[in-house]
């Protein structure tokens, strides 16, 4: 990289500084962090699955254990808690980490006793979609990503069950739309304004003045709702 600004050593201008180790923000600080993840499992008897290089395994005294890594995140599994631990404590060691303890999605959601089916779909269930009330949309969102998650690394099998529940997907477009009349005695228009709201974040919102003259503060507000309505209209189209 170039000398910064300020830290530039004299009579070498031209020289560049070499970077020891990758920093965030730079091109190759992703490829710096696996290559070294890589060579500190490699060197210490792990292998690497030959499908997805972000998943490494060994196999020692009767013992297995699978590490999955997304980005600097990890999934560790064994046959063995001992085993587990010891891999944890090693990892520390090499790495500036912190546990997050078990990972226990069904008793996250408190479906940890649930009964096991043979199939993960029933197929006489019936399923609506959500058009008038926000219920719980947030830990719906929750169970849906972390079933996605599962879907794409280990667990095919419910990828038509996932999609289904994702397409009843309960979302509500919530619209709030006000107006002021005439704060100003040089101004002869209202101004309006209006926000959508879809699952806790806002998509739409404008401010504007009126392009009519209004003789009543109902009156610019029914003015504000109709520009709200056709606003509304767009968005269930888009």
């Amino acid at each position: 990289m170039e000398q910064p600004k300020g830290c530039v050593v004299p009579r070498k201008e031209k020289k560049v500084c070499k970077l020891v180790k990758s920093l965030y923000g730079l091109k190759q600080a992703p490829k710096q962090w696996h290559n070294k993840f890589d060579h500190v499992l490699v060197t210490n008897g792990y292998s690497i699955n030959d499908v997805d290089k972000c998943i490494y395994n060994k196999y020692e005294d009767n013992t297995y254990l699978v590490i999955c890594l997304y980005v600097d995140d990890m999934l560790i599994f064994g046959t063995s808690l001992k085993v587990v631990c010891e891999t944890k404590k090693f990892l520390g060691s090499k790495f500036d980490m912190k546990d997050l303890g078990e990972a226990k999605i069904l008793r996250n959601f408190e479906h940890f006793d649930c009964k096991r089916v043979s199939t993960p779909y029933d197929p006489s269930s019936q399923l609506k979609k959500n058009r008038e009330y926000s219920v719980a949309q947030i830990e719906h969102a929750h169970i849906i990503g972390n079933l996605m998650y599962l879907m794409n690394c280990t667990r095919p099998d419910i990828a038509y069950a996932v999609g289904r529940l994702n397409r009843g997907f309960p979302i509500v477009l919530e619209g709030f739309s006000d107006a002021n009349w005439i704060l100003d005695s040089n101004e002869m228009k209202s101004t309006n304004g209006y926000v959508f709201v879809l699952d806790g974040s806002a998509v739409s919102w404008k401010s504007v003045k009126q392009t009519c003259i209004t003789q009543s503060t109902m009156e610019a507000e029914f003015i504000a709702l109709e520009r709200q309505v056709l606003r509304v209209s767009g968005l269930e189209t888009s």
